[in-house]
């Protein structure tokens, strides 16, 4: 489908999904002792939290 509006709804699910995602995986390396990819995962899920909080905010202008 070719609607900007549609894939920034995809992107911004994908998003906060891989953030979502990423609290386990984190847990995972923790728990296995194996901080710097711990800390990988964390950098990358700021990331995602950071891209969703900007479609949210670019969803909501939108959609007003």
């Amino acid at each position: 489908m070719r609607d900007k509006d549609y894939n920034l709804i995809c992107v911004l699910e994908a998003s906060l999904k891989n953030a979502y995602q990423l609290v386990q995986y984190i847990e995972d390396a923790k728990a296995a002792g194996d901080d710097e990819l711990a800390e990988w995962f964390s950098k990358i899920q700021h990331n995602s939290l950071k891209a969703g909080e900007q479609g949210k905010r670019m969803l909501a202008s939108r959609l007003s």
